[in-house]
């Protein structure tokens, strides 16, 4: 079944017994792992956790089925965490959960970007036992809200609703990055919920992420706008000065989102003009040029597949120890050439 933000908050918060199986998916990775994290809080500090991927299922469908059914060692609290690479090979092993004559213990499953054709999302909108919900980027006032949220939370009281719009925008809606930011300027102004700190502009100025770009910039542009060969001269003077692997994923990530937020502005009838002009001080004057040509060559399901190969690089990159540098690498020449067969 499909579901709205409300409902599968409230789900996830308090899971039904009539619901096996929890499917997270669409481009907000960030977004649905904080969703996932609501169901883990609700089983309580106590709970096991069992994590699963979809490449354990391919060898062993029964596996979901035999976890959700069992008993915890301790007798305590238990839940699943199902982690999809490929959809598709989970799919047998989710449908064995489905038909099982009992099951327990809840499934929450973390996909990304799931196509109108895909056999696990058809199977989820019709099956009254799966509850599904796809989280998107979240944009304009909604990102604000969110934005402001998470710093009040964290003790940073803000000097006014344009901080909360310039956090927003320099973390392109990303909620892992926006997570990162809030704790470094709690830290910076040594806040907490119970001693909150003013943050404002000047603040934003000193360590915000928008404020660290010059380093990798000529690396985003070379990614993004299609020049494969600057893509490995600037890996390489980069990785000199000790910058390498996930930092350089997430500079570029970071400009694809903007794209992403952007063309989708485009898509819904705005000329690239009007979108930029509207961007304010989100965008750098200087970057308009480079990202005006850039969302010429980038449409909205292409920037989609990029952010969702681009996380799964730095997850490669955490888990590859001495090649992350190198697989970081590979996937961005991949990004850049794929950006220049659109020229």
């Amino acid at each position: 079944m499909k579901a709205n933000k409300g409902q599968i908050e409230r789900a996830l918060d308090a899971p039904p017994a009539d619901i096996r199986l929890f499917l997270l998916y669409g481009p907000d990775e960030s977004g649905s792992r904080a969703l996932a994290d609501r169901l883990e809080r609700a089983m309580g500090p106590e709970a096991e956790r069992i994590d699963l991927d979809s490449a354990t299922l391919k060898g062993d469908p029964a596996r979901l089925a035999d976890e959700a059914a069992s008993i915890s060692l301790f007798g305590g609290a238990r839940h699943i965490r199902l982690s999809l690479a490929s959809a598709e090979e989970a799919l047998a092993g989710i449908q064995a959960l489905l038909e099982a004559p009992q099951a327990g213990n809840p499934v929450i499953a973390l996909a990304g970007v799931l196509r109108g054709t895909s056999a696990l999302l058809k199977l989820a909108l019709a099956d009254p036992q799966i509850l599904a919900f796809a989280s998107y980027v979240p944009e304009g006032q909604e990102a604000d809200r969110l934005a402001g949220a998470m710093a009040r939370d964290a003790g940073l009281r803000l000097s006014g609703p344009d901080v909360a719009k310039r956090l927003a925008a320099a973390a392109m809606g990303d909620r892992a990055i926006l997570a990162q930011e809030i704790e470094k300027f709690a830290l910076y102004l040594d806040a907490a919920p119970d001693r909150p700190g003013e943050l404002d502009h000047a603040a934003l100025d000193a360590l915000g992420a928008d404020s660290d770009d010059g380093d990798t910039g000529r690396l985003v542009d070379a990614v993004m706008g299609g020049h494969p060969p600057g893509v490995s001269e600037e890996v390489a003077r980069l990785s000199a000065v000790g910058t390498e692997g996930i930092p350089l994923l997430r500079a570029v990530m970071k400009r694809a989102h903007q794209l992403a937020l952007y063309r989708s502005e485009v898509d819904r009838g705005s000329t690239i003009d009007a979108v930029l002009n509207a961007a304010g001080k989100s965008l750098f004057w200087k970057d308009k040029a480079i990202v005006q040509r850039q969302l010429g060559l980038w449409r909205s399901d292409r920037l989609a597949t990029a952010l969702s190969r681009l996380m799964a690089a730095e997850r490669a990159v955490k888990s590859s120890g001495s090649l992350g540098a190198v697989a970081a690498e590979a996937e961005l020449l991949a990004i850049s050439r794929a950006a220049a067969r659109a020229r």
